[in-house]
C-alpha cells in the first residue's frame, strides 16, 4: 500500500484511512454530511495526491494525444484544460483524463489513480507511431483541491496571481503559498469551484500548511474521498469504475460531447457509426420518489418487475435530502421524466429520471 507525502498529517487530523486505489487515503474526518456541507457553503481541501501525471512532450506530442483522445486537443492553447476521455479498440473507454497545455510541444495528462499503468500501457503502445517523449510523473507529485464557493478569496492571500482572473478550465503555473512553480488550475470535480494544486511531494506539507493558515477565517476544513464521491454524484460527474468502464462507450455514457470526429482516434470509425445508430442503452440520473437509498449494482426494473439495467452510483444526496443515482437503461427509458423503479432488497421503489445537475450550487 502507498502512502501519499501527507498520510501522516491525515493520520495526525485523526481521518479514517481505507486502501484506494494502491494508495491510504483519509476516506473521512468528521462525517461525510458535514464534509459535503463545508464544500458546498465554504471551503474544503482533498488530498487527491493518488491521481496519474504523465508529461508528454516533443513535436509530435499532439499528434499522439489526438490520436489515442477523444476530444479534439489541436483546440487547446497554452494555460488551457480539456476533458477527454481514451477510447480503447472495441467501443469502451480505457480511462477517462484531463489534458493541460503546459506549452508548446508540452501536455500534461492527469489520469486516475487506479488507471495509471493500464492507461500508460495503452499510449505508450500507439506511441510507436509517433515517438512522443513521455515521462510518468505520478510518484513524484501531489495534488491538492481546494474547492467551494470561498475557495478564491480564502486563497487569494498566499499567491499574486488573481485568482478570480483564471477561468474554469484554464490554469497558470505561478507562486503559491511560497512555493515558485505550481500549476494552480480552475478545475475540480465537485461543482462548487475552486482549484486543484500540482506540487512535488517535497513542496507539499508547506503548501498545505500555508492553505490552512490562509483559509482559517472561511471555515476551511479537510474533507475525504467520501464526500468527494457524494459531491460528484451530485453533479453527475461520471467515475470510472462506476459508471464509465472498458465496456461502456462515450455514445451510452453521456460523453459525446468530448468526442470530437474533426481527426483520427483510437476506434473512431466505430464510434461514429454508432453515433449516427444512437446508442442502444444509456446513461440516466434518477431520483427516488420514495424513501431509500440506491446503491452500486442495485437492479433496475421497468412497472412490471422485470430487470432493464443495473445502478452504477447510488447515495442519499446531503444538499436535497432524496436518494439519487446513475444508471444504464434501454435508450427508450433514458428521456426526462421517465419512469423506473429501483430494486432495494425486497422494495421496488419508484424513480424518475431527470436532468443533471441533480443540485446546482449557488
Amino acid at each position: 500500500m502507498k502512502n501519499t507525502a501527507l498520510t501522516s498529517t491525515h493520520e495526525a487530523l485523526g481521518a479514517k484511512m481505507v486502501p484506494f486505489a494502491g494508495y491510504n487515503m483519509p476516506v473521512s474526518y468528521e462525517g461525510v454530511n458535514s464534509e459535503h456541507e463545508t464544500v458546498r457553503n465554504s471551503v474544503g481541501v482533498f488530498d487527491v495526491s493518488h491521481m496519474g501525471e504523465f508529461l508528454i512532450s516533443g513535436p509530435s506530442a499532439l499528434d499522439l494525444i489526438q490520436k489515442v483522445s477523444s476530444n479534439d486537443a489541436s483546440k487547446l492553447t497554452v494555460g488551457k484544460a480539456q476533458y477527454s476521455c481514451l477510447p480503447n479498440e472495441n467501443g469502451g473507454i480505457v480511462d477517462d483524463l484531463i489534458i493541460y497545455k503546459i506549452k508548446e510541444e508540452q501536455y500534461l495528462l492527469v489520469v486516475n489513480a487506479s488507471n495509471i499503468q493500464k492507461d500508460w500501457n495503452h499510449i505508450s503502445k500507439y506511441n510507436t507511431q509517433f515517438n512522443a517523449d513521455m515521462k510518468d510523473l505520478s510518484e513524484g507529485y501531489s495534488l491538492l483541491a481546494i474547492q467551494g464557493p470561498k475557495a478564491v478569496e480564502a486563497m487569494q492571500s498566499i499567491t499574486s496571481v488573481d485568482l478570480s482572473a483564471i477561468k474554469f478550465y484554464n490554469f497558470v503555473v505561478a507562486d503559491f503559498a511560497g512555493i515558485e512553480h505550481v500549476i494552480i488550475s480552475a478545475t475540480g470535480y465537485t461543482g462548487s469551484g475552486g482549484f486543484e494544486i500540482y506540487c512535488k511531494n517535497e513542496e507539499v506539507q508547506q503548501v498545505w500548511d500555508k492553505v490552512f493558515e490562509a483559509g482559517a477565517d472561511f471555515g476551511i476544513k479537510p474533507i475525504g474521498l467520501a464526500a468527494r464521491d457524494t459531491l460528484r454524484l451530485e453533479m453527475g460527474y461520471c467515475l470510472y469504475g462506476n459508471d464509465i468502464n472498458d465496456s461502456t462507450s462515450p455514445f451510452e455514457a453521456g460523453l459525446g460531447w468530448v468526442t470530437k470526429f474533426t481527426k483520427e482516434f483510437v476506434n473512431s470509425e466505430a464510434l461514429a457509426k454508432e453515433k449516427a445508430h444512437g446508442a442502444e442503452r444509456k446513461l440516466v440520473a434518477f431520483e427516488l420518489d420514495d424513501r431509500g437509498i440506491p446503491r452500486q449494482d442495485y437492479d433496475i426494473v421497468d412497472g412490471q418487475g422485470k430487470k432493464i439495467g443495473n445502478v452504477t452510483s447510488g447515495t442519499m444526496s446531503p444538499m436535497l435530502g432524496k436518494g439519487i443515482g446513475l444508471g444504464y437503461v434501454p435508450t427508450i427509458f433514458s428521456e426526462v421524466g421517465s419512469k423506473i423503479r429501483i430494486q432495494i432488497r425486497k422494495n421496488a421503489v419508484p424513480a424518475t429520471v431527470v436532468k443533471l445537475p441533480f443540485y446546482k450550487p449557488k
